[in-house]
């Protein structure tokens, strides 16, 4: 006996089929290109969004592209911190590093936190390779500096953030030599000073410097908000770097945001393709990214 025809079933698989045949030409564009991710915000420390996240990963790889993860870690570094009874000094909301500081976060960041990354990445059927950008001398970091000003006097001071440090040179030979063998790099925001110490860099700032110099095809900052979002609060899906020179000046972007598309700047001016802010609270939001034409998030360009 003939079994009824399930129509529901059908256009079911016919939709996974379009959803398919709509990625082909992305896949194409992007076979052979290298993607540097910053992964952070929600998604760590949630074990259902790493799975996520894990798994587009290895599927980007598995299709020929080469993924490239930068990982934070700073409200880890802080619970490590206040466990040990060490206490946290922040200066315009950047943490203050003391030498015993920044040993807990190299601690935190190239131990637990790389480690669990590779972990999950493992999981979902890739092969990682958890580094620091002190392995191989991928990056060589400076002493960052900040200057503050008194609001009574109005007077600027220089202002010493420790050991808070942001990459000047980089040298991606051991990235090619990972993505060649088939491995996904992942890498703890750690650099090493032609001083002979060590620095914490931002892990924004450490993605959007690989980026550079990897000549990525894209740059994905995953956060906690969809993108940037203009005045009447809808999404601003494409931006250039004057775009975001007068959205800053008129207050349309402001706090935390104005950073990360800092990097997203830097990075496309220097030799990223473009970058892209997403939400990382959305499952696949990278995959939607990439592999639709509706895409996902803020993507920055030069222009």
């Amino acid at each position: 006996m003939t079994e009824p025809f399930d129509t529901a079933h059908y256009q079911a698989m016919l939709a996974k089929a379009e959803t398919l045949t709509e990625a082909l030409p992305y896949l194409q564009r992007y076979a052979g290109k290298t993607f540097v991710v910053k992964y952070g915000g929600h998604a760590m420390g949630n074990a259902e969004a790493a799975q996520d996240f894990a798994e587009d990963v290895v599927l980007l790889k598995a299709v020929g592209i080469n993924p490239v993860v930068v990982h934070g870690g700073g409200p880890q570094i802080g619970a490590m911190l206040s466990k040990l009874g060490v206490e946290s000094r922040f200066i315009d909301g950047l943490r203050v590093t003391t030498k015993e500081t920044a040993d807990i976060a190299e601690m935190v960041l190239c131990g637990a936190i790389n480690k669990e990354l590779v972990g999950w990445i493992a999981r979902a059927g890739g092969k990682a390779l958890g580094i620091s950008g002190k392995d191989a001398g991928l990056v060589t970091a400076t002493k960052v500096t900040r200057t503050a000003r008194d609001p009574e006097s109005n007077i600027e001071s220089v202002v010493d953030l420790g050991f808070v440090g942001e990459p000047t040179k980089i040298d991606p030979a051991i990235i090619h030599t990972a993505s060649a063998a088939g491995m996904i790099p992942v890498i703890a925001p750690i650099g090493a000073g032609e001083d002979g110490h060590t620095y914490n860099i931002n892990a924004d700032t450490m993605a959007g410097a690989l980026a550079a110099a990897l000549g990525a095809a894209r740059l994905f900052l995953l956060t906690d908000v969809p993108g940037v979002l203009g005045k009447d609060k809808e999404l601003l899906t494409e931006l250039t770097p004057a775009d975001i020179a007068r959205l800053a000046s008129d207050g349309t972007i402001s706090g935390g945001m104005i950073p990360k598309l800092e990097t997203c700047v830097h990075a496309v001016e220097a030799g990223c393709e473009a970058a892209v802010v997403l939400d990382g609270r959305v499952p696949h939001a990278m995959l939607i990214e990439v592999f639709t034409a509706g895409g996902a998030g803020t993507m920055v360009r030069k222009g």
